[in-house]
């Protein structure tokens, strides 16, 4: 079978991993690497690349095609809406949810110097850390692990924000300092590894073992909860959700005005049973609270600026 993936360093490390999960049940994987509307713009912020699915849509096109059985994605940056005729087969166990901060010398997010200047790209990230730290400074930053790493060494930036599971995958060791999920909620599916195979294919049934039910009920909820403000991957949304026993799940999620002053903020525990229509309520109650609002907001002023 022909995973298709992108072509960084941790794409190519994520469809490693299924390729040896697969491997593992006697499937042989061949690799095809395409390059993504994401890929080809890394010039400018995230926000002023067009429509959504930045990252997936090349990847949904050649699978449509026939060009590639199988595809592996970073769970969050799938789109809510998916084509007609695929399908996530798997959701692998969760690696870490966590942001993670890096600094050139190790100091820590409570201890850096007022104003200094932090490097990220995620609106998300960007909103929670004026939130927490009103006094800092917030640059884009884009480009694969190595790149951003190197901008930091190179003095542009006092520190970074990455996600921990990128770090796991690639096998870094470095010092960093793990952000709580309470102040920095991480975006949907955070972690999580997906796998998108054709309706119905050979495919779809060989991946569906390697599917982690646990963290598919969790990443489900996380993306119910966001669609009814139907940010996608631009505006500052986090939605993070995790098994506290085995009946039931907590849900947090939160919506922020991209300067962090205002914020629209749900935590609940749920019961695993019809999780889905507690998911869906707590999505609604997010717009009630505001939660559009602050989207549409996000939005037009980002497309103001740009």
């Amino acid at each position: 079978m022909i995973i298709g993936t992108r072509g960084s360093a941790l794409a190519l490390a994520q469809a490693d991993i299924v390729a040896r999960m697969l491997a593992n049940r006697g499937i042989e994987t061949s690799r095809k690497i395409i390059k993504t509307t994401g890929d080809r713009f890394t010039d400018r912020p995230l926000h002023e690349v067009a429509g959504v699915g930045a990252f997936v849509r090349e990847l949904d096109d050649r699978m449509m095609e026939g060009a590639i059985d199988i595809a592996v994605h970073s769970m969050k940056d799938l789109p809510t809406n998916r084509p007609k005729g695929l399908t996530t087969s798997a959701a692998l166990e969760r690696d870490s949810p966590n942001d993670v901060l890096l600094t050139r010398d190790g100091t820590k997010l409570d201890d850096l110097l007022k104003g200094a200047l932090i490097g990220t790209t995620s609106m998300r990230r960007r909103a929670q850390l004026l939130r927490y730290r009103p006094d800092l400074h917030i640059k884009d930053l884009r480009g694969n692990i190595n790149t951003r790493m190197k901008k930091l060494e190179d003095g542009h930036y006092d520190g970074i924000m990455l996600a921990e599971a990128g770090l796991q995958r690639m096998k870094w060791e470095l010092d960093v300092e793990r952000l709580d999920v309470e102040r920095f909620c991480p975006s949907a599916n955070q972690g999580t590894i997906a796998i998108v195979t054709p309706t119905g294919s050979e495919a779809e049934s060989v991946t569906s073992q390697l599917n982690h039910t646990q963290t598919r009920i969790t990443t489900d909820i996380e993306r119910m909860v966001i669609k009814e403000v139907e940010g996608g991957c631009i505006a500052p949304i986090g939605s993070f959700s995790h098994f506290i026993n085995k009946n039931e799940v907590r849900v947090l999620a939160e919506v922020l005005s991209l300067d962090g002053t205002r914020q629209v903020r749900i935590d609940e525990v749920i019961p695993l049973e019809d999780y889905s229509d507690h998911a869906s309520r707590l999505g609604r109650k997010l717009v009630a609270m505001g939660g559009k609002d602050l989207v549409k907001e996000a939005i037009s002023k980002l497309r103001i600026d740009k």
